[in-house]
């Protein structure tokens, strides 16, 4: 009888091979090193640029903050003074002349209607105001 295939005979040959080859892995690991090797090198060759020299300046101060207040009822407060509606756009140009211009902080009652808030924004923006924020309360319950 002829045997065909594998070594050393008999019914071995049915079975699939249980090792892994690591030899084309091994090769490959050690051609790639290789080259990694060569071209490390290379990487750290460093380009001579003349950049620009920065000059740094004091930070300026931070500016005053100016609380602008207004109630359910229309009732204007400048940092917690009443103030009168006619006295509003002296005190926003009188504001707006300052170096450096002062914050203006508008805190507005919920039930403060929109128009009396873009009245106010206008105001202020006619005057020169050009730092505006507004305040609210986050801990407020609707």
């Amino acid at each position: 009888m002829m045997t065909t295939g594998g070594l050393g005979g008999g019914d071995n040959h049915t079975r699939p091979m249980a090792e892994i080859n690591t030899t084309p892995l091994v090769d490959v690991m050690l051609v790639l090193l290789v080259i990694f090797i060569i071209t490390a090198p290379l990487l750290t060759h460093a380009v001579k640029i003349d950049l620009p020299q920065a000059g740094s300046q004091a930070s300026p101060e931070k500016p005053d903050i100016v609380t602008l207040s207004i109630d359910s009822a229309g009732k204007l407060f400048w940092n917690d003074t009443p103030l009168a509606d006619t006295d509003l756009a002296a005190r926003f140009e009188e504001t707006a002349a300052k170096t450096p211009q002062p914050e203006l902080h508008l805190r507005a009652d919920k039930n403060t209607t929109y128009q009396q808030l873009a009245t106010l924004m206008s105001t202020a923006q006619s005057a020169g105001i050009t730092r505006l924020g507004f305040v609210t309360d986050p801990n407020q319950q609707h």
